[in-house]
């Protein structure tokens, strides 16, 4: 399955420009279409959002309304027609959630992300593990629904059994179906557990 929007923001902020590099990731400008689709916002209030500086702030909406995303105003940014069609795609295929403590947290701030029929793309869950600790987060959990149970690789054949607050968070706030993978992701503070959670459901956006 191709996934436009993996594609479309790889690329897109990965372009090479003169100066220093860039101090933001592709997962900021994620996160500055998901700010911007809810309301027309401003430089300054969506780097505060985004906790960014004023210059990567202008960076990433400079690719954006290139990339024909996002448009810009004395009101400040909105999507378009295209940006939300790109928002469209990634929300049908996850799906994430602020959570609290659980068994399987190890931060007073923590994420969960849905990512829909990729179980049979898991093998152990430490290659998410490591992606989520690469961009900041503490850590990362990864977990399979399959055949009615939420099973961790190598650790739990049944959750509900044996981590039963972090299963029945899961199942009331993201509704897994057969085959959908899940990360709980914590960090220092809720963007550091967002981050880590998006990067960890990268590792799954292949096209097998």
């Amino acid at each position: 399955m191709p996934y436009t929007f993996k594609r479309l923001l790889e690329k897109i902020s990965s372009e090479k420009t003169p100066g220093p590099s860039p101090t933001f990731s592709l997962f900021h400008m994620l996160h500055a279409i998901e700010i911007i689709a809810r309301k027309t916002i401003g430089r300054n209030k969506l780097a505060e959002s985004l906790n960014v500086g004023k210059g990567a702030v202008r960076t990433i909406i400079k690719r954006l309304r290139d990339a024909g995303l996002v448009a810009a105003s004395k009101e400040g940014c909105t999507l378009t027609g295209k940006g939300l069609k790109l928002l469209n795609e990634y929300k049908s295929i996850l799906r994430r959630t602020e959570i609290g403590k659980s068994e399987l947290t190890l931060t007073d701030y923590n994420s969960a992300i849905l990512i829909k029929n990729s179980g049979h793309k898991i093998k152990s869950g430490v290659e998410q593990r490591d992606a989520a600790i690469k961009v900041g987060a503490k850590g990362a959990t990864t977990i399979i629904f399959k055949e009615g149970r939420l099973i961790i690789p190598a650790v739990s054949k049944n959750m509900i059994e044996d981590f039963p607050k972090a299963a029945n968070q899961i199942v009331r706030h993201l509704k897994p179906g057969e085959n959908d993978v899940i990360v709980i992701g914590s960090g220092n503070s809720l963007g550091e557990a967002e981050y880590g959670t998006l990067a960890a459901a990268w590792t799954l956006l292949d096209d097998c």
